[in-house]
């Protein structure tokens, strides 16, 4: 079993120097993140990680879930961790105090989410959805639906789904078929109006059946008899596994089955469900939201899973990093290349030294962007003066696809990588990090490949708005740039940052000039995403680096570990940082080979 630790000391570090953890604390409802209470809560979610949800990653790994008759069972161990968690009120901590969450600021909450997806990914996945599914009901539920639903989808005690892909529609919603036709006789209380009947199938539902809890609901996308063709004709609806009786208790059974669960590559502790609704007369749902608005109000839950999808990232390549060194230092093998020396751990050898350095530094860089992403999350949602808040929601906006997109395609490098550095025995799975490697796969895929994210990028966030967004990132990147020119320890840092900021102001201006040439843009639009994901890396490793050298030189911590991280920047922005020349060559150049590219050459 792989060892995980919280990196406590890293995500502290991070949360106060780049993501401004005191600023966060001083906006209106953020007021008790105080650094005392942030610093209690990630100490015993580490605890929790490290000590209940570790332990089991393997073992959801090994048994799986399975599928007896219309019953979904999930690996042992995981009825005893969801109960301990969900009694802690770990699934609450951001969410709204008025229905029993804790409210802490998104900037608390992401590296606790960290912990819990580094030590269990599958398990984590549960109690993911609560929180995405909170967030779109707040938004557009009635104040009924809020008062039958929430209190008990923010404790925990009913879990949560979303249902949005179907057989015949995956990425492409506009072709989903799901239907809803008005209920003709009218439900008892608690919810007497706005009842359907759905019938149809869905696909790859996380969680969309078991027995962890008393009820389950689900969100799912369906038509309305007179809906438009195409996404405008989607509507949302909240669709519980059992009926609710007098007393808001789960009641009779509703018409959802399952009939089938996927046999996956990884993340086996997961259940992956096919759903099939409305077999036996139609299964009851609830309007949720205005007609043929559905697309919009899921979005919200979309783009919180994409948010922690790309925590995965993260978390995933924390997790494999951790095992890299830990076995690179017990791992004895061949001789050292200057002096001789046999009997050296691997460790010693340069190239599994290079791997580890450019593991931590990417790990960093993520850390780095999701983390002030999150503050940007409250910043957006907080600050009084509404111009402020308007550039941290376009800031979101804009690097969402980054977040999500990106830091998977990382993650997921970071996996193989340590793969490579345990050699034949990453192959072998008893050592764990192959597990790694697979739970890892999925998550450039799920919640919108990263094909999907980078066209998100380039359409909908920058040639949408001309790039004005991103010209004001830009701005921001070359003032951190403009604080390491002439600085005594990282003037060397300086002109690396100015010429990604160039190099970004150049690849938009291409872009915007280019606009009609919409096959070529769009062929550029991953490498597109991976130039703007390593620039936001390397400006956010020369902040930690400008941060490290402040508090170095003021006498402020372990001399140490503050040289270590002024060196990891530097080490990314002589690695990473000229890869996105070579992606923003590829923008501007391979699109126009593609588009003359016949499908008879392939």
């Amino acid at each position: 079993m792989l060892d995980y630790q919280a990196p406590l000391r890293d995500m502290q570090f991070i949360l106060e120097e780049l993501a401004d953890l005191e600023r966060i604390g001083e906006l209106p409802g953020c007021e008790d993140a105080s650094p005392d209470l942030v610093s209690a809560v990630l100490e015993e979610a580490g605890k929790f990680a490290a000590g209940v949800l570790a332990p089991l990653n393997p073992v959801g790994d090994r048994q799986g879930c399975r599928l007896e008759g219309e019953r979904v069972v999930t690996p042992e161990g995981w009825q005893a961790a969801y109960d301990r968690f969900r009694e802690a009120g770990w699934i609450g901590l951001s969410l709204p105090p008025e229905h029993g969450g804790q409210g802490l600021p998104k900037l608390v909450s992401t590296p606790v989410w960290e912990m819990w997806f580094s030590a269990n990914m599958a398990f984590a996945m549960l109690p993911q959805l609560n929180v995405g599914q909170t967030e779109a009901l707040m938004i557009a539920a009635s104040e009924a639906q809020k008062a039958t639903w929430l209190d008990k989808i923010v404790s925990g005690e009913w879990a949560a789904t979303m249902n949005l892909t179907e057989p015949q529609a995956g990425s492409d919603l506009a072709a989903t078929r799901m239907r809803a036709e008005p209920e003709p006789e009218p439900e008892p209380e608690p919810e007497p109006d706005g009842a359907y009947r759905l019938f149809g199938q869905k696909i790859f539902i996380s969680y969309g059946e078991h027995e962890l809890t008393p009820n389950i609901v689900h969100l799912v996308l369906a038509r309305l008899p007179d809906a438009p063709p195409g996404v405008k004709g989607l509507s949302l609806f909240l669709v519980p596994k059992y009926l609710l009786d007098e007393r808001g208790e789960p009641g009779p059974r509703n018409d959802i089955r399952c009939i089938a669960i996927e046999h996956k590559m990884g993340i086996h502790g997961s259940p992956t469900c096919t759903l099939s609704y409305g077999d036996d007369g139609g299964a009851l749902g609830y309007l949720v939201g205005e007609p043929h608005q559905g697309l919009a109000t899921m979005f919200v839950m979309m783009n919180e899973a994409r948010f922690n999808v790309g925590i995965q990232g993260v978390a995933l390549g924390e997790r494999a990093y951790q095992a890299a060194l830990a076995y690179a230092r017990e791992r004895v093998q061949g001789r050292d290349i200057v002096s001789g020396e046999v009997g050296l751990p691997i460790l010693a050898h340069p190239d599994v030294k290079r791997m580890l350095v450019s593991m931590r530094a990417r790990l960093m860089a993520m850390r780095g962007l999701l983390y002030s992403a999150a503050g940007w999350f409250d910043l957006a949602r907080h600050h009084p003066e509404a111009e402020a808040a308007d550039k941290y929601r376009r800031y979101v906006d804009l690097l969402m696809p980054v977040a999500k997109g990106w830091c998977t395609e990382v993650g997921n490098d970071l996996c193989d990588e340590a793969i490579q550095v345990f050699g034949g025995m990453g192959f072998v799975e008893e050592t764990g990090v192959a597990q790694l490697f697979r739970d890892a796969r999925v998550i450039t895929i799920y919640e919108g490949t990263t094909g999907i994210q980078a066209n998100d990028l380039l359409g909908r966030k920058i040639l949408r708005e001309d790039a004005a967004t991103l010209r004001e990132l830009i701005a921001d990147i070359r003032q951190t740039a403009g604080r390491l020119d002439g600085h005594e320890h990282l003037g060397d840092l300086a002109q690396p940052l100015h010429d990604l900021a160039t190099l970004l102001d150049e690849s938009a201006d291409w872009l915007l000039a280019h606009k009609a040439d919409t096959a070529e843009l769009y062929a550029g639009a991953v490498p597109l995403l991976h130039l703007l994901g390593i620039a936001c890396g390397a400006w956010q490793m020369a902040r930690l680096a400008l941060a490290a050298e402040a508090r170095r030189a003021a006498g402020d911590g372990d001399p140490d570990y503050l040289t270590g991280l002024s060196e990891l920047a530097r080490f990314y922005l002589t690695t990473q940082a000229p890869q996105a020349h070579s992606h923003a060559h590829t923008l501007r150049y391979a699109g126009a080979v593609l588009s003359r590219f016949s499908e008879k050459g392939l």
